[in-house]
């Protein structure tokens, strides 16, 4: 399938609506499109409000349980939204102003015309995901990966993995099959055989392992990692003295929640997964377990340096056009994070 074509195929009509809103401010030096550079207000105007993004509820839930003092401004929505085309998708509908996702969703954001700026960093040093086959498989490395059906998600981490995955292992594109899937869709491609290999989430893979093992599936773990954990929020949104004031605001409160969650795994253990997840307890330890600890570094520059290359992997590809990341970050917010957490976790 021709690349611009599979783009199509995996956000359908999306694209089309491309470019209705601006980029965030950020570096103007790198940002030739004219972002601003005002300095972020010291106070959140009243009234101000804001649309985040909270998957399953994790966000509004960690505060809660954390006892994080209140934020100075309305949460007008907690969206129950993860997903990195969705949120693109959000975003254009201004229905969201701010999200938590990997780095590969600011890109394909870029790619389609949308203007959004990264806004916080949180580094991941461990793999969140590994590769699992269909039953029946006689895949047993990436190296096996050659004329094999790939789920591949462009939008997502798992695509950026995947990508990643095949250049370590010294496969060009052309030597696999990339199927263009959404994540949700992965574990029933990998049942019913439309995909051979699918990066599976570390939380997610044990379940799938546990029922078709049995049957000839497998894990194929890697070292490679999602680098980033993130929040970005649109242009149009970061335009907004107020609203800028209020991410501002919120980041601290976003980091000091994360540590407090790695700090106190038995609390989340039984509060997300079991109370809310229906885990077991020990399922939910057994993903607590490989939990990262979040990291927040003063200077983002292994951040630009890793969103970097993976642009770069993705324009090898003909995914998108060659382009330099530095304009997807807003440097104004770039210390925000490692100033509210102890120095164990400013890295």
């Amino acid at each position: 399938m021709h690349r611009r074509a599979f783009l199509t195929s995996v956000f359908g009509a999306s694209a089309a609506v491309a470019g209705l809103s601006g980029c965030a401010h950020g570096n103007a030096a790198a940002d030739t499109r004219g972002a601003a550079t005002e300095p972020l207000a010291d106070k959140v105007p009243a009234g101000t409000s804001l649309k985040i993004a909270s998957y399953l509820g994790q966000q509004q839930l960690q505060f809660r349980l954390a006892k994080l003092p209140g934020l100075p401004f309305k949460v007008a929505d907690w969206l129950n939204i993860g997903a990195g085309p969705d949120v693109i998708n959000a975003f254009r509908a201004r229905s969201l102003d701010l999200a938590n996702n990997a780095g590969i969703p600011p890109i394909q954001a870029h790619y389609q015309g949308f203007d959004a700026k990264i806004v916080a960093i949180d580094i991941t040093r461990k793999p969140n995901y590994l590769f699992a086959t269909r039953p029946g498989s006689d895949i047993h490395a990436v190296g096996d990966f050659k004329g094999k059906k790939l789920a591949f998600s462009q939008g997502q981490a798992q695509g950026v993995v995947l990508l990643r995955a095949l250049k370590q292992a010294g496969l060009g594109y052309d030597e696999v099959k990339l199927v263009p899937l959404t994540s949700n869709q992965f574990l029933t491609a990998l049942q019913s055989g439309q995909v051979d290999v699918a990066p599976l989430a570390i939380n997610q893979a044990p379940a799938y392992l546990k029922q078709y093992s049995s049957k000839g599936a497998r894990s194929i773990p890697t070292d490679v990692v999602d680098l980033l954990n993130l929040l970005w929020a649109p242009r149009s949104v970061l335009d907004d003295p107020a609203k800028a004031a209020a991410i501002a605001a919120y980041i601290p409160q976003w980091a000091k929640g994360q540590v407090w969650q790695y700090e106190h795994p038995d609390v989340w253990n039984e509060e997300f997964y079991v109370k809310t997840q229906n885990l077991t307890l020990a399922q939910a330890r057994g993903i607590t377990a490989l939990a990262n600890k979040p990291l927040f570094p003063p200077s983002w520059d292994e951040a630009v340096k890793w969103e970097q290359e993976t642009a770069d992997l993705l324009a090898e590809g003909g995914f998108v056009k060659k382009f330099d990341v530095s304009s997807l970050f807003d440097h104004r917010f770039e210390s925000l994070a490692a100033k509210a957490v102890p120095e164990e976790y400013r890295r």
